[in-house]
């Protein structure tokens, strides 16, 4: 397993590359050529990939708060590129949802009928569909950005706390290196008096037993 801090950045950002080259060509193809339903749809899928582009950039900023300090500004730098071109394909997919409403708008207006009441109610409706549309498009982007910054925090608390639990861990490390080293001095000590204390001991029965020998040849000389 690659251990190197850039190495889950680099993954994050190159499929989102891939995911941006994906949205360009259908915001440059498919949507500017599309009509209708179909048109329609295609944004509504735009939508979607430049949601999981968003949670791409807050997976990279989590991995930048684990990173050495030396490298964070490069790839800080890199991250608000990426955030740019995702802002920049965001406007232009709000301004194609709009182009498209005002498209089916005038498709409605200039559509023949008899009955000129029924169709200014039928414009009516259709551009409250639009202007629903772009509301409903631009919460989504809203909530989107939130969650996006909500996850950042939630990263970033995380790596606060792993690297703070990691330094409690060093520290007990090295409390219990010290106890260890502290139990083998003590344990030396506790040797040292044990065999001073035996050493005495012997010293003690040795006196004791020249003493007894000593009085009883006194007491066999005197009684002799």
């Amino acid at each position: 397993m690659d251990n190197e801090p850039t190495t889950l950045f680099e993954s994050y950002e190159g499929d989102f590359q891939t995911l941006v080259s994906a949205v360009k060509e259908k915001l440059e193809g498919d949507a500017k050529e599309q009509r209708g339903e179909q048109r329609k749809a295609t944004l509504r899928r735009v939508e979607m990939e430049l949601d999981e582009a968003d949670e791409m950039i807050s997976q990279m900023v989590v991995e930048i708060q684990g990173m050495p300090q030396s490298i964070k500004p490069r790839y800080q730098t890199r991250v608000g590129n990426n955030k740019a071109e995702l802002a920049r394909l965001k406007k232009l997919t709000k301004e194609l949802h709009a182009t498209a409403a005002r498209s089916d708008l005038l498709t409605s207006s200039t559509s023949p009928s008899d009955d000129p009441y029924s169709t200014s109610a039928s414009d009516r409706a259709r551009l409250l569909a639009g202007t629903s549309l772009l509301e409903d498009s631009t919460r989504r982007l809203e909530d989107s950005h939130r969650i996006a910054l909500e996850t950042e925090d939630v990263g970033a608390d995380i790596l606060r706390s792993l690297r703070g639990q990691r330094e409690q861990i060093e520290h007990a490390r090295d409390t219990l290196g010290r106890a260890d080293t502290n139990i083998d001095r003590a344990s030396g000590t506790l040797k040292k008096m044990f065999r001073r204390m035996h050493m005495q001991r012997y010293t003690t029965i040795a006196i004791i037993t020249v003493l007894v020998i000593l009085i009883g040849l006194i007491l066999w000389f005197k009684l002799s």
